[in-house]
Parts: structure tokens; sequence; C-alpha cells
């Protein structure tokens, strides 16, 4: 009985010292903290620069207990790991009232000061969707909440690689004075990835700011950005060219109701950019930016496109048509087209027809997902193309809007169609197809 005691205890005792940090990889805090007080050598095992590497903080943003030990958790990982972090996420959700967020904004500060003094390999910062323009920050406190972001940002500038703070929604000169703040000490940012979809406030024309020029011009190796199109320009398109073309990979753009996008922006600064950057490929994402004419001032032929998304949100304007963005505006990328996206509510005309040849037309086209209304035969069709190598899809996701509350017949026939082309959906497609009331 004692050998076999021995026997399993050497087991544990020689476990690789691999697999002992695999094993408290999967573990949570509370467990880690649990296991650590095993041994010496699986206390040895915590402290694995490995395992905290990554972290996600969140804040629930919900008026109880809780909130305490959130908090509480923050500081005391950075405390005892922050050294080691090298991706920080930290999630702020719904914030509930100003004493809440002046809780946060104390929490953050005491973080990111600890972090800042002790952590020479964070490359990865994102804190999104803060939305600093509500009513529950006091100007008190969100400025209190910047500042010290932009102290951290300033330490950190050197070897920060990528930055997402989309939906901070702060004014201009905060916007720029935050990211400034990345290139303190050199005049110059490095960073590879920047995120600043939704960061400035509504109905402010960033394109036509000197701040903002002034401020993306000391960005030096941008491979992928992500923004508004009211920060889109001229200006904006000839700075990239000049100072990141070597390295950009993606613009991600997103175009909403609520920001300016009237500004005239010229072909020829895009076909400049395209041409200084090959490798560059542009994604647009509409939110009720669905009238022809503004789309047309906006979709050039010269942008390298690589996927669209164009959603009305249901909400149904009989004054506008869909039909020339599909037949004169979308053919224009048919030969860069990869991933198509249109959710609309089109219960006033019939494009059944006309989504049909765009899909065939653009032959690099591999994801595509349509939400409207169409009749089940859209999607035998298309099927149908599919198995005739007319069209490369991988994705294939489609809602099919009806005016009834009941939908059997329609899924009726979506069964029949399932079953008479599931060997081609189950080789080559990520198939969703449904049929959906829209009262």
């Amino acid at each position: 009985m004692e050998n076999d005691n021995e026997l399993q205890q050497s087991c544990w005792a020689y476990l690789p010292n691999i697999c002992l940090s695999h094993v408290f990889w999967w573990l949570d805090d509370r467990d880690r903290s649990r296991a650590a007080l095993v041994c010496k050598r699986w206390n040895q095992a915590m402290y694995s620069g490995s395992l905290w590497r990554t972290r996600t903080i969140t804040f629930s943003g919900r008026p109880s207990r809780s909130n305490t030990s959130e908090f509480e958790s923050a500081l005391w990982y950075v405390k005892r790991f922050g050294k080691y972090l090298e991706h920080l996420e930290i999630k702020f959700l719904n914030p509930y009232n100003a004493v809440l967020t002046r809780k946060f904004q104390v929490t953050i500060r005491g973080l990111l000061s600890r972090l800042g003094k002790c952590n020479t390999r964070l490359v990865s910062l994102t804190i999104q969707h803060l939305e600093l323009d509500r009513l529950v920050w006091r100007n008190i406190i969100k400025n209190q909440f910047i500042k010290n972001l932009i102290i951290f940002l300033k330490r950190m500038g050197t070897h920060l690689v990528h930055l997402s703070l989309k939906g901070a929604r702060v004014t201009l000169e905060e916007g720029c004075e935050l990211l400034s703040s990345l290139s303190y000490l050199k005049n110059k940012s490095f960073a590879s990835e920047i995120n600043i979809e939704d960061f400035f406030s509504h109905h402010l024309s960033i394109y036509s700011s000197p701040l903002f020029h002034q401020t993306m011009s000391t960005f030096r190796n941008l491979v992928i950005l992500t923004l508004n199109y009211n920060c889109i320009s001229d200006e904006l398109l000839d700075i990239l060219c000049k100072h990141n073309a070597h390295s950009l990979w993606t613009i991600n753009i997103k175009c909403h109701i609520h920001d300016p996008h009237g500004q005239v922006v010229w072909g020829m600064s895009w076909a400049n950019l395209a041409k200084r950057a090959p490798k560059l490929k542009v994604n647009f994402f509409f939110e009720r930016v669905m009238k022809h004419d503004s789309l047309a001032r906006i979709l050039l032929v010269e942008i390298p496109l690589r996927s669209i998304s164009l959603r009305s949100c249901y909400f149904s304007d009989p004054d506008w048509s869909m039909r020339p963005t599909l037949t004169n505006l979308l053919p224009a990328y048919k030969h860069s087209l990869q991933k198509l996206t249109l959710e609309f509510n089109n219960s006033h005309e019939s494009l059944d027809e006309e989504l049909l040849q765009l899909v065939l037309s653009c032959k690099k086209l591999f994801f595509l997902k349509i939400w409207a209304f169409l009749r089940v035969a859209f999607v035998e069709r298309l099927l149908q193309n599919q198995a005739e190598g007319k069209c490369t899809l991988r994705t294939m996701k489609v809602r099919i809007y009806t005016n009834r509350y009941e939908t059997i017949e329609e899924d009726r026939m979506l069964r029949d169609i399932f079953r008479r082309y599931r060997d081609l959906i189950d080789s080559e497609l990520n198939y969703f197809v449904i049929a959906y009331p829209m009262m």
C-alpha cells in the first residue's frame, strides 16, 4: 500500500513542465491559486509567463456586490502577473451610473499605472465601446480617464503594435491627443493595427481637420486600419500613400447614416494608393446608407474593394431602390469582390434576377449573405449554378423575408431543395437558409 502511494505521488511529481503548464492553462484564476498550494513545483508553474500573456478584464457594469470582486480581481492580476502581459482587452459593459463609472476610472488608473511601471511586453491593447459621450460619464470622470490612458500610451507607444479604441466616442481634440500619444517619444509610431471605428463622436467632419491629418502622418507602419468614412479624404489617402504604402494591407471603412459622408474624394487618390500599395484590400460596411447617389459618390471604381456590406437595419424607404446599385455600382468590382453582405427591406421591389446575375459575375466571390424579400426559387437557382461551376461560394447564408405570419410552404420548399443538393452542400458549402416572417 505504501509503495502504491509512492508510485502515485511520483507520477505527479515527474509530470513534465510543459504538461503541467498546459493543465494550468485550462484553469481559471481561482483554481490556479488553489493548485499552486499543492507543492513548490506547482507554485512555480503558477508563475509561468505563458499562462498570463493574454488577458480579458471584464467589468459587468451591474450594481451588485460582484463589482467589488471584479475591480479587486483586475488589480490583483496586474500586481502579480502584469509583467508577463502581451495582449490586454478591457471591457466595461453597460455602465449604470456615474458612481460606477467613477469606480471604473479609479480602477483603470491604478491598473494602467502599475502596468506602465512593470510591463515592457505589451503589444496589443483593446478597450472597446466606452461611449464616452454618454451622460453617465461626467466630464471630470471622462477627462481623468482619458488623461490616464494618454499617460499609459505614451509609456507603451514604443512597443505597442495593436490599438483598438472602437466605440470610444471622443471629441476631435481628445481623439487626436490619444492617437498622438503613441508617437510621443520619436514623433513616429510604428503601430501596425489601429481600430478607430466609432472613435470620434457622431456628426463630426473629421475629413476636413488638419489636426487629424497631422496626427495620422505620424504612423509609419500601418498594416490594418479601421475607421469611419467621415475620416476619409484625399489628404488622408495621400498621407497613407506617402508613409504606409510599403506595409498597408487592409482598410476597413464604416459609413453610418449619422456620420457626415458628403465629402468629395477623387478616384485618383484611391488609384495612387492602390498603385503604391499593391497588396491593399478595402472593406466597406454601410449602415442605413442605401441611396444610389450617396453610394455612387463613395464607391469609386479605383477602390480595390474586397468586401462590402450594405445593411438597412429593417428600415424601409420607398424613395430608394437597390436595383441601380446591384446592376451599375457593384459589378464594377466583379474582379476583386470576395465577400458580399446585403441586408435590406426591399418589399417594394423584386431583385431576384439582379442578385443572381451579380453573384455570377463576381468570379472571386466566396462569401454570400443576403437578407431580403426573395423567392425560394432564388436559392435553387443559386445552388444549380454552384453545381455547374458557375460560382465558387464557400459560405451561403440567406434569410428569405415574407409578408406572411406563417412560413410553412417556404419551409417545405427549402427542405426539398436541401435534399436535392445535399451532397453539394455537405461537400462545398457552409449553408444556412431560412424563411423569415417580416411583419
